[in-house]
Formats: structure tokens, C-alpha cells, sequence
């Protein structure tokens, strides 16, 4: 079971590693520049495009439960009818995107906070990047598929792939042509459609005894797509929770002022090297619980759980003692503001308990995923924010100002592997009895 969580693991590790080691070459490339303003204008254009894309993440999360539990089943016509299905509708919502970005660029930019020069930097980013949606969220379909499909290594290749190809055109843009965060933008737009072509041609040629096409009204199927949506607006409202979560707080950060958007900024990273990191057992653990569900096989579930939560418990000890050690030395490479790194130095504490206190939640949402328990996910995660995050910081904020930012968002990560761990009798075990 360790040498399939590995193989799997490892590659989607890779993969994800590639990810905040693109937002570090993005930060350190305009960190180096001669103003902080092109640090808040990607940090403010990045999370408005969060809210935007991680809102439609059930194009992959619930992909690769429904493709995992179909393909454990051996039902190729399924595995098919998933693969298309989700990218039709992938394609649908980005189109809805582009014809509705001004509404969207409107309203986003007068919700969140910041100066007026950070906002304009980041209306500019936003008006050149919302034309990679249909790349974007084609990626989200595809991957979700392949991650049913027990294939980590096409994610793992292309993500490669996308990321050499944005970080050359970032260093051309930016370096070469002296662009600012509207070259990140255009390098962004570039790669995510290279990306897409490239994981379709893999796939096809991977998967041809998979796949096939049937008449395009199979997928227009109302009732069909009525119970997809039904099934995916769980991890919708998860999804939105975790958005709004992040959102608020780079937005309260902003309301500071810039150099506390950019030190927050920074130290996100931290969080979300972690996060990434995570994610690649929790992609695993995806693919291998939906597949042993579709199976029936509930010894192997209840062994790929707790090997699961053995990883994690070790990888979380050895983040937080890099962290503890590293942390200002990691701060210095990314900026050379040193204004925003003694800003950043005096809340770097937080981040060294974020791996110990999340790591639960990421190992819990695989598993809800891999059983289709989106209610029971939605649920923890309303918990997690309503119970938790907001009540701790507008409580906190009178006394402790940023320190209380970050200790709502520690209450958080840790409430949701607790309320997942007390709901998952109900929501993972007592589904594993009826097997």
C-alpha cells in the first residue's frame, strides 16, 4: 500500500511543487523591482482569480471521485461520459467568465481593499489573465480525470512543462522587455493553454482504449447534468468557504497598508508550499480511496487511512522545523525589501505551526472526496469558517491587529481536520459498513 501511495504521491508532489515555486519566481521577480506596489498587484489579482477559479475546483475534485469509484469498477462507458462531461462544462463556465468580466472586474476591485496604485496594477493583470479561463479550467477537468485514473505522471509532466514555459516568458517579460505584473499575466495566459494541448494529446494517447466519442447530446443530457451539479454544489460551497477565507484575509492585509499585504503576502507561501505539498498524498489518497470504494475493498481502505495520517503526521513535523529554522533566511530570498521582510519576521511564528495544525484536513478532504461525502465536507467547512475564523478575528482584532488575522486563519486550518475527524463516523466509516 506504501509503494501505491508513493507512486502516486510522489509525481502529483512534483507537480505541486512546481506551483508555489512559480508564485516564488513571480514574488521574487517583482519583490527585486523599485516599488512593493507589483507585489500587492499580483497578490490582489492572484486572489481575486482564486475566488474566480477555486469556486469551480469541484471540476476536478469531483471528477476524480466519480472517475476514481467508476474506474475501481471497471465501467469504461462511465470512465468515458466523466472525462467529456466535465469538460464540456469546464468550457461552458469559462466562456461565462469572459463574457462577464467586466460585472466581475467591477465589483471585485471595489470589495477589495488596498491603494489606488496596487488596484490599478491589478485591474491590468486581471484584464489580461481572465482570457486563460478556458485553459484553466480545461486543466482542472483533465486532471481531476487523470487523478481518478490512478495517472500521476501526465499531471506531473505538464505541470513541469506549464511552469518552465511561465517562468521563461516571466523572465523575458519582466527582465528582457521590462514589463511588470501585466507580464506575469501574459506569461500565465501562454502556458495554460500550452498546458492544455499538451495533457490532451497525452491523454488520447495514453488512454485510447478508455475513451471514445458518442453523440455530443449525451453529454447535453439535462437530467444528467442536473444530478453532476447536484453532486458538485457541496464542494462548491467548501470550495467558496476556503476562497472567502483567503480573500478576507489578504484583503484586511491590504486595509493595513502595503508593506503588511506584502509581508502577509509573502509568508502565505509558506502555507501554501505546505499545502501543495500536502496535496500530493492527498491526491493519492484521491485516486486510491475511490478506487477501493468502487471496489468494495474495505480492508485496503481502512490500511491506505492510516498510512495516510503516518505520512502526514511525519511531513508536518519536518515543515515546521524547516520553517522554525529557515524562515528569515526564505524571507531574504524573496525580497530584498528589507522594510517588508522585519514586517514579515515578526509573524513568522504562525507559519511554523500551520503544518502541524492542517495536515488533518488534507488527508480528510481525500477521503470525503474519494467516498463522494461532499455534504459532510460542506458541512465542517461552514463550521470551520462561521464558528471559527470570523468569530476568532473580529474578537482578536481589537487587541492583537494582524497577530489576530493570523491566528484566526491557524483556528481555521485546525477546526477543519477536528470537525472532519468527528463527523467522519457518519460520513466515511459507517458508508465502509455498507460495502
Amino acid at each position: 500500500m506504501n509503494r501505491k501511495i508513493l507512486s502516486l504521491a510522489i509525481p502529483n508532489i512534483i507537480s505541486n511543487i512546481t506551483v508555489p515555486l512559480l508564485s516564488l519566481v513571480d514574488l521574487a521577480l517583482m519583490g527585486h523591482l523599485d516599488s512593493d506596489i507589483y507585489i500587492g498587484a499580483i497578490s490582489l489579482g492572484g486572489v481575486l482569480f482564486n475566488f474566480i477559479y477555486w469556486a469551480f475546483n469541484f471540476l476536478r475534485m469531483g471528477t476524480s471521485g466519480l472517475t476514481g469509484q467508476a474506474y475501481g469498477a471497471n465501467d469504461h462507458k462511465r470512465v468515458n461520459h466523466l472525462l467529456y462531461q466535465s469538460l464540456l462544462v469546464s468550457l461552458m463556465i469559462a466562456v461565462s467568465l469572459i463574457v462577464l468580466q467586466r460585472p466581475i472586474e467591477w465589483l471585485s476591485f471595489n470589495l477589495l481593499e488596498g491603494s489606488q496604485e496596487v488596484k490599478d496594477s491589478a485591474r491590468i493583470y486581471f484584464q489580461i489573465r481572465i482570457w486563460a479561463a478556458p485553459a484553466t479550467l480545461g486543466l482542472y477537468a483533465l486532471n481531476g480525470w487523470l487523478v481518478g485514473m490512478k495517472n500521476a505522471k501526465i499531471s506531473m509532466i505538464v505541470a513541469i512543462l506549464v511552469n518552465i514555459v511561465n517562468i521563461v516568458l516571466n523572465s523575458l517579460f519582466v527582465l528582457v522587455l521590462g514589463l511588470t505584473s501585466d507580464g506575469v499575466a501574459l506569461a500565465t495566459v501562454i502556458s495554460q493553454y500550452v498546458g492544455l494541448i499538451v495533457t490532451a494529446v497525452l491523454i488520447y494517447r495514453n488512454f485510447n482504449a478508455w475513451i471514445g466519442w458518442t453523440h455530443l447530446k449525451s453529454y447535453l443530457d439535462l437530467g444528467d447534468l442536473k444530478r453532476f451539479f447536484s453532486l458538485n454544489k457541496d464542494i462548491f460551497i467548501r470550495t467558496l468557504c476556503i476562497i472567502i477565507v483567503f480573500t478576507f484575509f489578504t484583503s484586511k492585509s491590504a486595509g493595513v497598508n502595503d508593506q503588511v499585504l506584502a509581508a502577509n503576502t509573502l509568508l502565505l507561501q509558506f502555507m501554501m508550499f505546505f499545502s501543495f505539498f500536502m496535496d500530493g498524498f492527498a491526491f493519492a489518497g484521491e485516486s486510491l480511496s475511490a478506487n477501493l470504494y468502487g471496489a468494495k475493498k474495505v480492508e485496503s481502505f481502512y490500511k491506505l487511512l492510516k498510512l495516510l495520517f503516518l505520512w502526514g503526521i511525519c511531513l508536518s513535523i519536518l515543515f515546521s522545523l524547516v520553517y522554525g529554522l529557515l524562515g528569515k533566511s526564505i524571507l531574504s530570498i524573496l525580497t530584498n525589501n528589507n522594510e517588508v521582510i522585519g514586517v514579515a519576521s515578526d509573524y513568522i511564528g504562525w507559519v511554523v505551526l500551520v503544518p502541524v495544525l492542517s495536515f488533518s484536513a488534507y488527508i480528510w478532504d481525500a477521503i470525503y472526496i474519494g467516498v463522494t461525502s461532499s455534504k459532510a465536507m460542506k458541512d465542517t467547512m461552514l463550521m470551520s469558517t462561521l464558528l471559527l475564523f470570523f468569530p476568532v478575528w473580529y474578537f482578536c482584532k481589537p487587541w492583537f491587529g494582524n497577530h489576530a488575522l493570523w491566528f484566526a486563519m491557524i483556528s481555521f486550518m485546525f477546526g477543519r481536520g477536528l470537525f472532519q475527524t468527528i463527523w467522519s463516523k457518519k460520513a466515511v466509516f459507517s458508508k465502509l459498513r455498507t460495502l
